[in-house]
């Protein structure tokens, strides 16, 4: 697939392409020499070539129009005009990351007045300007994010986002949950997604998002005979980082980092304690993920794997139908993949989950492979249905195993 500045050469006639810019993420990602997905664009032309370049103006939560396309394999475009190119550098100044504050024309030309590509390179963090948190708080979370990638503040810009969080009580007002849940999301799909939530406790950035996060350190996350790491933060992010070894799905890692969130609610008075956490965890998971917008798959799946790793834990001694049933729960919930692997990385060794697999193969059997004729379960009243099926099911669990 070509690349964005290429696609966007295909968009506009040639005569144009000094006059329209390439912004923020796809030229840092170029810089790099990645291949980046967004197409920002700056465009110093009359908006009615932007219209007849197939672009349609759209309401703008800011003052600036907003011109926008969407087309495949790219997607959304938008476009902010400009009055002039001489006005780039006004633009670029506004940005939150001089690595962010790239332009770079149609003709390959880069733009950068503050010297981001240096930074780029060395994949440093460094401020636009001394506004630039109180500009857009979220910034504050992105710097966390671009940190869970490899980059590093600059010791002026982290002295700069401690001042912004601490000099406003109210920095983080107005942002929508969303908006955080984006730049959380993206964090856990990166390298290290732990050093998000570290960055979080760290400046105290957050607690209107995640005030179960900054509980996490003053809970013990079990006996130390068997939780010698201490508080419950720790052991979720170093949860979270055996996590990041198996999988890159970051719902896996969310799942993972927030599958203790039950010790939150049991009775301090019998820590270290954490009797019925799991079925706590399974309540609270429904909150917690409506509060930060997630999607429903994945309140789905942090509910069933807060609620059944502790089973997880204790495969070898559950009961064939008790198996079976964690199998189908985990498979409404789409965290057939996902369980499993939380109970290794929770236990950082080989999974003692031994024939999850065939659990998994018979909860999905219908009743005709179960070999159960169609009447059979018609002559059954409504509520025997169920139990008859897991029992079959159980019976077929059971042919899986050598016989002894």
């Amino acid at each position: 697939m070509e690349g964005p500045i290429e696609f966007a050469r295909s968009l506009f006639p040639p005569r144009m392409h000094d006059r329209i810019f390439l912004v923020g993420g796809v030229v840092r990602d170029r810089v790099l020499g990645l291949e980046g997905e967004d197409l920002d664009l700056l465009a110093a032309i009359p908006p009615d070539e932007l219209v007849r370049s197939g672009f349609r103006l759209v309401e703008a939560k800011s003052a600036t129009p907003i011109y926008f396309r969407h087309l495949p394999p790219i997607g959304k475009i938008e476009v902010a005009p400009l009055d002039s190119p001489d006005s780039i550098p006004v633009d670029l100044r506004r940005r939150d990351f001089t690595a962010n504050a790239m332009a770079m024309d149609l003709c390959g030309t880069l733009i950068d007045p503050l010297g981001g590509k240096p930074d780029a390179l060395a994949l440093r963090l460094r401020a636009c300007s001394p506004g630039a948190f109180l500009d857009d708080s979220v910034r504050v979370f992105r710097a966390f994010r671009f940190e869970a990638s490899g980059w590093r503040m600059m010791p002026e810009t982290e002295a700069l986002l401690r001042e912004s969080v601490q000099a406003v009580p109210d920095v983080f007002s107005g942002i929508p949950n969303e908006r955080f849940s984006r730049e959380m999301v993206k964090a856990l799909g990166a390298a290290d997604p732990a050093r998000f939530f570290l960055q979080m406790v760290a400046f105290g950035a957050g607690t209107e998002f995640l005030p179960e996060l900054f509980r996490m350190p003053r809970v013990p996350a079990g006996s130390l005979t068997h939780h010698p790491e201490g508080d419950l933060f720790t052991h979720s992010s170093q949860v979270l980082q055996r996590m990041a070894g198996r999988s890159s799905d970051p719902l896996a890692r969310f799942c993972a980092f927030f599958h203790d969130l039950g010790k939150l609610s049991t009775d301090p008075m019998l820590h270290p304690k954490h009797h019925g956490h799991e079925e706590a965890g399974a309540e609270a998971s429904i909150r917690f993920c409506n509060r930060l917008r997630l999607p429903a798959e994945w309140r789905r799946a942090l509910l069933a794997v807060c609620r059944h790793h502790g089973s997880g834990h204790r495969w070898r001694e559950l009961r064939d139908a008790t198996r079976v049933t964690i199998a189908q729960q985990a498979l409404a919930a789409g965290a057939e993949s996902i369980l499993p692997l939380v109970c290794d990385a929770d236990r950082d060794g080989e999974s003692a989950m031994a024939g999850w697999s065939d659990a998994l193969r018979v909860a999905r059997m219908g009743a005709a492979e179960l070999g159960i004729p169609p009447e059979q379960i018609e002559s059954l009243a409504p509520a025997d249905r169920g139990p008859f099926i897991l029992q079959r099911r159980v019976e077929a669990l059971r042919q899986t195993r050598p016989a002894t």
